[in-house]
């Protein structure tokens, strides 16, 4: 393979020991092309736990970038990439998102990069990531109707859209669909991209087999914390860290129609009804 510069994309908010963890792989990739080019530029949302100042210490070479605690993944991931642009920097050839909790595998950009040549020039490459615990496939591309995970098979495998953890787009990519879409701030927006991706006529591959590790949140937190009640389960479902109605219903509408307005109220729906059972058992 030809040596590559790639611009690597990262948020961070008050995860510092995760989010050096995943510098520290970054930085230690083997077998990449001699005269390859990674710069990391990375956009830190008002963490109060001193992530950037540990950065900028341990990792120099990493442009910091920070912002107020109300940009969210989406917000600062498109931050990031336009820092990217305007760096000066020569053109890159890809781009990589990475999320701040994922450590990467040693040989995971030499994964990625011979999947892209496989592939062929102009498709997306998306990183399957498994937990630590189990090596389970916790977040790769996404396929089906369900959305149903895509795993590793040893071979690169198509995939409909993807989380947004571990993402190779050609320069070619970006350039035609763009970032991550500006009415998206948190989530939603990965898989929206990867839907814009397809809509465009580009192909989308998983990796033939798992490139890191990253652990899945804890079940039981934010809206389906048990014993919260009804109110506040649809106030943090609501909320910018999980479906905020407009955001929902441009997705909605955008991916989900004719079944729009049915996929628009189900998760809210499902949302009260498991909070109202958790709160009032049956038998009590």
């Amino acid at each position: 393979m030809p040596p590559v510069r790639i611009a690597v994309l990262m948020t961070s908010h008050n995860r510092q020991e995760k989010t050096l963890a995943a510098l520290a792989a970054l930085a230690e990739q083997r077998g990449l092309p001699e005269d390859t080019t990674v710069r990391t530029y990375l956009v830190d949302a008002g963490s109060t736990d001193g992530t950037p100042e540990a950065i900028r210490a341990a990792h120099p070479e990493v442009q910091v970038t920070t912002v107020g605690p109300d940009i969210y993944w989406s917000h600062g991931m498109r931050i990031a990439s336009r820092n990217s642009r305007r760096s000066g920097e020569p053109a890159w050839d890809y781009q990589l998102w990475l999320n701040d909790d994922v450590t990467l595998d040693g040989d995971a950009l030499t994964v990625l990069l011979g999947t892209a040549h496989a592939v062929g020039p102009g498709n997306v490459v998306v990183g399957a990531v498994r937990a630590s615990a189990d090596d389970r496939t916790t977040y790769s591309g996404r396929r089906g109707r369900a959305l149903a995970l895509v795993e590793p098979t040893g071979r690169p495998e198509r995939c409909d859209t993807y989380n947004g953890n571990v993402v190779l787009l050609p320069r070619a990519v970006c350039e035609r669909v763009g970032d991550i879409d500006e009415v998206f701030q948190h989530g939603i927006g990965d898989y929206d991209h990867g839907f814009r991706v397809r809509q465009a006529g580009i192909a989308a591959y998983v990796t033939p087999c798992h490139v890191g590790i990253c652990d899945r949140n804890p079940p039981h937190t934010g809206s389906r914390e048990p014993g919260i009640g009804v109110r506040e389960a649809l106030r943090r479902i609501t909320s910018q860290r999980e479906l905020p109605p407009r955001q929902w219903w441009v997705y909605c509408l955008r991916h989900g129609w004719p079944r729009a307005p049915l996929l628009m109220f189900s998760p809210y729906v499902k949302t009260a009804a498991r909070a109202s059972f958790r709160r009032f058992p049956a038998g009590r």
